[in-house]
């Protein structure tokens, strides 16, 4: 079998790999790759191989950095499956949707700005209609169940504990008369989740490619997440100030909404209006507490026996543009969380610009940020920065907790690894920056001296 290795390289986003073998080409993963504008055309328009010759795709998880790029892959003549989770599915449909109005809403604005230079519009990655068509092509598969891909290859579904539906990839291989197992990790759960399972332990591994996001950090302690969140909302609204959440639509926004609803019940919140403006992340919200089988026991006896964890009296979800309008127009303390995590597309970007000018307010950032963007310029103390083309000075108060991350950290990640089992004989280190992936892949090395450990390269090439 060859692996060509042609996203999420030395970087975090745009998981795209290729498998060939028994004369069938398998495409894991299917993302957008999110950067410098021109790189992210250049690689998001143009695949590195005929979509049309590709048999399959498997896919871990719902994040548009995994799945985003499906429907320019169908658009351009891919026909065949694509294998998830039920939970991925039904999260893909409504994120795809999403991401094809971002791009078409980029489209229209690139294009204005264009045709004052006299140049002609470009057009959009995909349509809504392309996600669509890709959504058609999606077959839903359970945790635990076997099931052939191709031939020679079947694949079976752990759970990941990362967000909804988030799956571990297990390929069980027979080729040119050899039988091995490749694990493909996807994104790893940090484990003992409020809302999530545990990642599960797999077995028998021969091969393994494993994520890297956070391979060299430590994150906070989850068990004080609540108490800083408390602590620094509270100051912000005793101050009459606003908290403002990028928060992505999948899996941190309901984690953040449940500790608010949480930390409310327990009375260390006021009960002051809290607004999730997002779409997205609405129907995310819908489709969570659609996929209770997805849950751990105790959030699970919570929405049996007491409530919606995802749902209080002075929370509203806002779906129409007039709606979300009028939150600038809010004098009192109030909570808002807005999609993106990475403030990079969607409504937080208005709500940033309108509030993070104002010394007592609070910009909390609870979610990854990939480099370049605008939330790690915020969070790195970059001051002015720009929002919409335009210079904002940060004057309200930045945090961020990385403790509320649904990646593993260098630690957890060495416990997964640690509970995989079988003689592992090559390892890639994928999906982190290139200073994570290189340390935990020397963190492999002293675990496991007997397997070739290698950081690929955009487009390098791994033969098993």
């Amino acid at each position: 079998m060859r692996i060509h290795f042609l996203g999420a390289t030395r970087t975090t986003t745009g998981s795209l790999y290729r498998f060939e073998l028994n004369g069938q080409k398998l495409l894991l993963e299917c993302g957008l790759f999110q950067g410098r504008r021109g790189e992210s055309i250049e690689r998001n328009r143009n695949f590195p191989f005929d979509p049309k010759q590709i048999d399959a795709v498997v896919l871990s998880h719902a994040h548009i950095d995994h799945c985003g790029n499906l429907p320019n892959l169908c658009r351009q003549g891919f026909e065949g499956n694509i294998y998830c989770t039920f939970a991925t599915r039904d999260l893909a449909s409504i994120m795809l949707e999403d991401s094809a109005e971002i791009q078409r809403d980029d489209a229209a604005f690139v294009s204005k700005k264009r045709a004052k230079r006299g140049l002609p519009p470009v057009e959009p990655l995909y349509t809504a209609a392309d996600a669509d068509r890709a959504i058609r092509q999606f077959v839903g598969i359970n945790y635990d169940r076997p099931f052939p891909v191709t031939d020679g290859i079947t694949v079976t579904f752990r759970d990941a504990g990362h967000i909804l539906g988030a799956a571990q990839v297990v390929f069980d291989i027979r080729e040119n008369g050899r039988k091995y197992r490749y694990l493909f990790s996807g994104d790893i759960g940090r484990g003992n989740d409020d809302i999530l399972r545990d990642p599960q332990p797999v077995e028998d591994v021969d091969y393994l490619q494993v994520e890297s996001t956070y391979g060299a950090r430590e994150h906070s302690p989850k068990t004080s997440a609540n108490a800083e969140v408390g602590q620094m909302v509270r100051e912000t609204l005793e101050r009459k100030g606003k908290v403002i959440i990028p928060s992505f639509s999948v899996g941190r926004t309901q984690q953040i909404v449940y500790t608010l609803h949480q930390l409310t019940l327990a009375g260390e919140l006021p009960r002051v209006p809290i607004f999730v403006d997002s779409p997205l992340s609405v129907n995310a919200t819908e489709v969570y507490r659609l996929h209770p089988e997805c849950f751990n026991a105790a959030i699970y006896k919570f929405l049996r026996e007491k409530e919606n964890p995802f749902g209080m009296e002075n929370l509203t979800y806002i779906r129409e543009v007039a709606h979300s309008i009028r939150l600038n127009d809010l004098k009192d303390p109030a909570i808002i969380i807005s999609a993106s995590g990475m403030a990079e597309a969607g409504r937080i970007r208005h709500h940033l610009a309108n509030n993070i000018g104002n010394p007592v307010n609070l910009i909390l950032f609870v979610g990854y940020c990939a480099d370049h963007t605008l939330g790690a310029q915020i969070m790195s103390g970059q001051n002015p920065v720009n929002i919409f083309g335009e210079p904002h000075e940060v004057r309200a108060r930045v945090a961020s907790l990385d403790s509320f991350s649904g990646h593993a950290d260098k630690n957890e990640l060495r416990r997964y690894v640690e509970a995989i089992t079988g003689d592992i004989k090559k390892i890639a280190v994928v999906h982190g920056e290139e200073a994570q992936a290189l340390a935990f892949a020397e963190t492999l090395r002293g675990m496991k001296p007997n397997a070739e450990i290698t950081v690929p390269d955009y487009q390098q090439t791994l033969d098993i």
